[in-house]
């Protein structure tokens, strides 16, 4: 591949929401999750005076990424680095705070349409998994070494599989058959375990499983748990701070974090909040944004997003 082929998912509502803390000159966007660059490259075309910096855990997509924006030279700088490493990365850039933060969470387009990679269930490919094709286990080695109770521990929790100890116990089984190697194995598995009448709604089977495998092997949610913290601590006041999911799971862990900071620090019916107690975040979102027919339409991979962004209105408390 040589070309990057996505389209950034929301991208005009993305920068409408970041552009009020990106229009003055000097000022600096992370882009936490680069991929292909798709909303970075909008960013510093619709923003001339401001700089980015990009992290991506996968080499790949910052090669890629690198080249789609050769163009805007020294405005630009790349970093690989998991996202929960933001402070250690600007810190080593010399920034103690920046105006712009952007979070496109999950799986992104390039690794989805890359077989070799083996995120897609509906492809044969090797159980890989990992962001980071550099380091760590893979979904092969998850399914070949785990108990029966921790693989059903993660398909019902990362995965919400009412199935888990069903599929998990079968997995133990055939492994000892043969260890699972490919995708398409898992796949026959998981539709085997799961009754027809459960299979008639809601997509392909295994879609559960692989979510759950693919959380499991990048610690996506332990990551988003320490990131967002830090991303907002690192945001200067008046900064914005926009995050994507695509799934329940990490819309939840962001949605609570910036409730929290939205609220006053102070107990509940108290007539007058001081100072020191008010809310540190503004929430900018009613709820999260979601696409629309258009956009889904467009871009079918939009129809999962939510979009909830915020203003830092002060130091935490």
């Amino acid at each position: 591949m040589t070309e990057p082929r996505h389209i950034p998912v929301l991208c005009d509502r993305v920068l409408a929401l970041l552009a009020p803390a990106l229009e003055e000159p000097g000022a600096v966007l992370v882009d936490a999750t680069l991929g292909l660059g798709g909303h970075a490259e909008q960013a510093l075309i619709r923003f001339p005076e401001m700089r980015l910096v990009g992290l991506d855990r996968d080499q790949q997509a910052l090669r890629l990424s690198g080249a789609r924006l050769a163009d805007f030279g020294s405005r630009v700088t790349l970093v690989h680095a998991v996202y929960d490493e933001l402070p250690e990365v600007l810190a080593d850039l010399g920034l103690s705070s920046v105006q712009g933060i952007l979070f496109d969470l999950g799986v992104s387009s390039m690794q989805l349409d890359e077989t070799e990679r083996g995120f897609a269930y509906s492809k044969d490919a090797p159980l890989d998994m990992r962001m980071d094709s550099t380091t760590g286990q893979t979904a092969a080695d998850i399914l070949n070494t785990y108990a029966a109770a921790d693989l059903a521990r993660i398909l019902r929790q990362y995965g919400e599989e009412r199935f888990a100890n069903r599929i998990a116990a079968r997995i133990v089984v055939e492994r000892k058959v043969q260890p699972f190697t490919n995708s398409a194995r898992l796949v026959d598995l998981v539709r085997d375990c799961i009754p027809a009448a459960a299979r008639r709604t809601g997509g392909n089977p295994a879609k559960r499983t692989f979510q759950a495998l693919r959380i499991e092997v990048n610690a996506e949610l332990d990551v988003l748990t320490r990131a967002i913290p830090r991303a907002l601590s690192a945001l200067a006041v008046g900064g914005r701070i926009v995050v994507m999911s695509y799934q329940s799971l990490e819309d939840r862990i962001v949605k609570r974090v910036l409730a929290e900071g939205a609220r006053p620090n102070v107990p509940v019916g108290l007539p007058v909040i001081p100072a020191d107690r008010q809310p540190w975040l503004r929430l900018l979102t009613r709820g999260a944004d979601v696409a629309d027919e258009a956009e889904i339409e467009e871009n079918p991979r939009s129809a999962s997003v939510r979009v909830r962004a915020a203003e830092k209105l002060a130091v935490a408390a």
